[in-house]
Parts: C-alpha cells; structure tokens; sequence
C-alpha cells in the first residue's frame, strides 16, 4: 500500500509540474528569430494545444501550457523560449488584465487553413507570403482560378492573393516586355485559361474570380493582399461594368469613358480613383503613391499606429512587432494615397509625410481584409529576375512580422469579430 501510495504521489506531483508550468515564447529583443516563433505558435495550435497572444506584452508575446514537445520543437527551430511558474504566468495575466495597461490577452483556439491564391508556375520565392510561410514552417495550399470558381474556397479561413493584376492587364509589362518569351507565355496561358472556364476574355475571368472572393470574405473569410493585388483588385471591381483593357490586352479598344463609368460602391479599400488606361504607362490607377512620393531609401519609413488592446484587439494584432518604425519597401503597388482610401478603412501604419498609407484593413460583411503595401519587406527595390530574400539573414524583420501577424490573426477572429 505504501508503495502504491508514493507512485500515486509521484504521478500527482509531475502532472502538478505539468499543468503548473507554462512555455512563453518572447517577441521583444530577446527573442532570436521572430518568424519562426509564429511557426511554432501555429504547430501548438495545429496540436490541439491553446494558446494565448500577450497583445503589447514584450513585442506581443506567446504563451502556452508547457510540454516538452513544444520546448523541443523551440530547440530544433532556434526560437527563444522561457519556462515560468504558474505563479508567475498569473502574475502576468493580472498585469495585463490592468485598466490602467494597454495590454491584453487573446485566446488562440485553432489554426486556420491557409491558401495562396498563385498559379502553379508562380515561385515561392518571388512572393512574400510564400517565402514568409515556408521558412516559418507554416502549411498552405496554392489554388488559382478553377478553384476559387469551383467553390474551394469554403475550405480555408485564410486567403493571400499573390502579385495578382486582376484587371487582365497582365501586369501592364507590355510596353517593356511585349517581344520576350515569358511575356508572351503568360498571355498565351492566361487567355488559355479563361477560354477553358468560359470567358472570351482573361478580364472576364479575373472580374468572376474577384467577386467570388469578395463573396467569400462576405460569408467570413479573411483576406490578405500585397503589392499590385490591392490595387487591381479594387480597379476590376469597380470597372466590372466598362472596360479598361486597351486592344493589346484584350483585343478591342477601351471604353473612352471609362473612368465615368467606375463604381466604387463595389470596392472594399478605396474610393474616387482613376484609372491610368495608357498601356506605356507602368501604373494602373492614381491610388499607388509609387512615383509622387519623392522619398529616397534611407528616408522610408512609416509608422504602426497605436490602438487600444482591449477596445480595439483587432488592429492591435495585426500591428504587433518589436518596434513601430518599420523600413519601406517598394513595389509596383508600393503605398496607397490618403485621399484614395474609404473613410470607414481602418489605417494601421502609414507614412504621413509623404501622405499615403502602407497598412490598412476592414471589414466586409461577416469577414475581413487587410491590404499592405509594396513587394518584399527585406528587398527595397525589387526588379524582375532579383535573387530571392534569404530569410536566415533576416530572423527579425519587422516588415515580415505584420504577415505573419495576419496569418495567425483567423484563430482568434470569431472572438473579436463584431456581430
């Protein structure tokens, strides 16, 4: 009997430990790679495991139950990590729970499915969500067009739209590049496409894709964009009822009146712009702010904006990161013009300066969206043919933590969502 009771005693005492013992993974300076650390909360989460976002904790910091299954996988990944007592991890709860702290703790209940909306020819490394998921270890799909009009999309909480031009322009590259191979390629395989779904024309295909997503954001998904696919995602919506594409793109003249005939009722993001229908001209509205900005390298920067963490969770998850100054980052869509965006958009970092904004986000119907500005958060200037961002030698950036910051928001959504 006594025997039995020291084992029945040493069993409660290490479950104790267990359940007593918590693993808080860091985001602050101490933390040795910030973009594995998401990773690492999205495997906990992937494990049925919960966990807890620190919002304005120590750079917005993770917290779990500790098991030794997740230390190790801290250890194989390089992510710094601290073990602390239950005692000590409510102590932390009560600081944060504080009125008087713009701080708070969210529940992380499931990790949500995530899908890339990218051709399958598309490079993980020309695009920044992909380079960004795959090194931190995340899962994703990749669909393209026959998915999203087959209804794939009930599938996932979360959608990325890569370097996209959903108004059929293909980019606009054709003043430059017409005569290369790949160019020509691209349209060949795009004009395939749209004829296999049913469209004559590639802009008739991207218009059904965008309004499917749309719809999917309506029913509650989330969606996240980067780049030329805020911009044209916008311009297709609301041009669905003219036409923009000039006879190299389409093979018929645009509608001179086009720019009358825009609808901004449709959009999600932005409002009374104008769309550049000269096909010489590498732009495709008077939303980017590309080339009025006037600013040089070591002058960009823009700045996260403060909100409330427990009025406001939303935007204050999206903005967590060890510092509010972050480094621009140019594209082809490289920041939106103030006076272009929807009143009711939410601006999360912006660079008043040079009057545009870099990171905005909102919500439609039951879901929502975020739009960033630009083509790589560790590439200025990024030009066709570049080598790939090596993100080994950028565990801690910023730019690529309000990303990840979306990725992980879904988790989190239903709680925070506004009904």
């Amino acid at each position: 009997m006594k025997k039995i009771l020291a084992v029945l005693l040493l069993t409660f005492a290490l479950l104790t430990k267990i359940y007593a013992t918590w693993l808080l993974i860091p985001m602050d300076d101490k933390q040795t790679n910030h973009l594995k650390a998401y990773g690492i909360t999205y495997w906990v989460l992937e494990n049925g495991v919960v966990a807890y976002w620190l919002l304005n904790y120590r750079g917005g910091s993770f917290i779990f139950p500790y098991h030794k299954e997740i230390e190790n996988q801290c250890i194989i990944r390089g992510v710094s990590y601290e073990i602390i007592s239950d005692a000590q991890a409510q102590s932390i709860f009560d600081y944060i729970a504080r009125p008087d702290v713009n701080m708070d703790k969210v529940r992380l209940d499931k990790a949500p499915k995530i899908a890339v909306y990218a051709p399958d020819t598309y490079r993980p490394w020309d695009d920044a969500v992909m380079l960004v998921l795959t090194y931190a270890e995340i899962p994703y799909d990749r669909i393209y067009d026959e998915e999203i009009l087959r209804g794939d999309l009930s599938k996932y909480q979360w959608l990325h739209l890569h370097h996209e031009d959903f108004t059929g322009q293909y980019g606009k590259f054709w003043a430059a590049y017409h005569n290369t191979a790949w160019y020509k390629n691209e349209v060949a395989k795009a004009e395939a496409e749209a004829h296999k779904l049913g469209f004559q024309k590639v802009s008739k295909l991207k218009l059904a894709v965008a309004k499917a997503i749309k719809q999917y954001v309506y029913n509650g998904g989330y969606l996240f964009a980067m780049c030329s696919a805020t911009d044209t995602y916008d311009i297709a919506l609301a041009a669905q009822n003219t036409d923009i594409c000039g006879p190299m793109f389409d093979g018929d003249p645009v509608d001179p009146d086009a720019n009358e005939k825009l609808d901004y009722s449709q959009t999600l993001a932005f409002t009374n712009f104008k769309v550049i229908l000269d096909p010489y001209v590498y732009e495709f509205s008077d939303i980017d702010n590309t080339y009025d900005r006037h600013v040089t390298e070591d002058q960009d920067y823009f700045t996260l904006f403060d909100f409330s963490a427990k009025w406001d969770p939303v935007p204050t998850m999206l903005c967590q990161d060890h510092t509010k100054i972050i480094h621009g980052f140019m594209g082809q869509t490289t920041a939106f013009k103030l006076d272009k965006i929807k009143p009711n958009v939410i601006i999360m970092g912006a660079f008043k300066a040079a009057h545009e904004a870099r990171y905005i986000h909102g919500e439609y119907g039951k879901g929502m969206w975020t739009f960033y500005g630009g083509h790589d958060p560790e590439d200025y200037r990024h030009l066709v043919g570049d080598p790939p961002t090596n993100l080994d030698l950028h565990p801690h950036s910023p730019g690529y933590r309000l990303i990840l910051n979306n990725v992980l928001f879904p988790a989190a959504r239903k709680k925070h969502h506004k009904t």
